[in-house]
């Protein structure tokens, strides 16, 4: 009886480890959630450097973007929509790059704002195409501020009119 019960002591030492690392694995494998990008504050400058000859790429897949929180049937995304702008700094970055900034304001909170993600939700037909396009012309992230609006110099009750050329 001591034997058999040495046994499987012995046996439940030996295979224990075996079943967890098993179970840690299958924990590790599983896919993670994808991470949401969203930003605190009023405000968000999000500055991202394309790769000069695909600025015509990103910008046409950026109005792919535009179209899809347009045309969403969620609210959300059409808040989105009215409240991103970007902008193309004109002056090349000393490596050629050329940089553009994402004027987001006001802030959607707890929306995603991953472009891709946005690219998927509207048109996962084309998720490999869109990905390659984005990434072929995608060099790097740059800065990214975000806040609550400090001083707002528009007069109370009117719009604020918008300079152009």
């Amino acid at each position: 009886m001591r034997l058999r019960q040495a046994v499987v002591v012995a046996a439940s030492i030996v295979l224990a480890p075996a079943a967890l690392d098993r179970a840690v694995y299958a924990q590790n494998a599983a896919p993670a959630a994808p991470q949401k990008l969203t930003f605190p504050g009023d405000v968000a400058l999000w500055t991202v450097a394309i790769k000069p000859d695909k600025t015509g790429a990103f910008e046409q897949i950026m109005k792919r973007v535009g179209d899809a929180l347009a045309k969403s049937s969620d609210p959300l995304r059409q808040r989105q929509a009215a409240g991103w702008k970007i902008m193309k700094v004109e002056k090349p970055l000393p490596d050629g790059n050329i940089a553009y900034v994402h004027v987001i304001s006001p802030v959607v909170h707890e929306v995603d704002y991953t472009v891709m993600q946005v690219l998927y939700d509207a048109f996962p037909d084309e998720r490999q195409a869109l990905y390659e396009e984005y990434r072929g012309a995608f060099a790097a992230n740059l800065s990214l501020a975000t806040g609550p609006v400090a001083v707002d110099l528009a007069p109370s009750g009117s719009s604020a009119a918008v300079a152009s050329r």
